[in-house]
């Protein structure tokens, strides 16, 4: 009778850790509301309920996201290793997910958000969301010049989506941009890159993608600064040029000797 008392009375507490939460969240007091989620996600455990426990140790970061960026990444971590011991891998990597955004945007660690996309993708293995996280990781590999990591993302991604009727569009946007990794590393990397794409997925061949890395090859070997400022330009008008990208072809210019204003218009 006293442990059914003991366990009545933790049960108690952790609703009223729950109610206190959900009355900070209503007056914005983000802090304390992650804090009393918190503890209600520690008595959870106590009382060996660790889907409840996870649950509010994800209540408590999402609370503490608004606050206090990394005590919110250190109360998902606490849901992740709570999910990966269930076995619930999917939920674990939709978590990993958030803490990547909060590298992202408010602690800017690309490092660990890197860290935190790919062991998402390990968790959807074989899933499309795997994709969109290994896609995340390759765009900032190359962005911290980590061009071999970020190529072989790419051409990973490029191969599983081509043969998908569904996917297969954007197979060339992932070779694309494997070549122009290839490229800024080597020109003739770049040039048997290119060959190897076309005869893997000869639609890439028509595509304008393409067709501007071999305007740009041409002006790379030509040293013809300005022949590549107005592929680029072209293409460009067309197709408006990401951040990703423009960073990337400036890389790839600035390596054409007399190379004018680093401006690619």
């Amino acid at each position: 009778r006293c442990l059914f008392r003991g366990n009545t009375r933790v049960e108690e507490a952790c609703e009223m850790y729950t109610r206190a939460a959900n009355m900070f969240k209503i007056a914005k007091n983000w802090s304390a509301a992650g804090n009393a989620f918190c503890q209600a996600a520690k008595l959870h455990m106590q009382l060996q309920s660790k889907h409840d426990s996870a649950t509010s140790f994800v209540d408590a970061g999402n609370a503490y996201k608004k606050a206090d960026p990394q005590e919110a990444i250190n109360c998902l971590n606490a849901a992740i290793d709570i999910y990966t011991d269930m076995g619930r891998f999917t939920i674990a990597a939709k978590h990993h997910i958030t803490i990547a955004e909060i590298y992202e945007a408010e602690l800017v660690d690309i490092e660990k958000a890197i860290a935190h996309y790919e062991q998402a993708a390990d968790y959807y293995k074989g899933e499309d969301s795997a994709n969109k996280c290994l896609l995340k990781v390759a765009a900032y590999a190359a962005q911290l010049e980590q061009y071999q990591k970020a190529i072989e993302i790419y051409e990973q991604v490029g191969t599983n989506t081509m043969d998908n009727p569904l996917l297969k569009y954007s197979a060339k946007e992932y070779f694309f941009k494997a070549a122009l990794c290839h490229f800024i590393v080597d020109e003739l990397n770049a040039k048997l890159a290119l060959e190897k794409y076309e005869e893997m997925f000869p639609a890439f061949t028509d595509s304008r993608e393409c067709k501007l890395l071999k305007k740009l090859l041409e002006a790379h070997e030509e040293q013809n600064c300005e022949a590549y400022t107005e592929a680029v330009k072209e293409f460009d008008s067309i197709s408006r040029l990401d951040q990703w990208l423009t960073t990337m072809l400036l890389r790839i210019k600035k390596s054409i000797q007399g190379e004018g204003d680093g401006d690619l218009k």
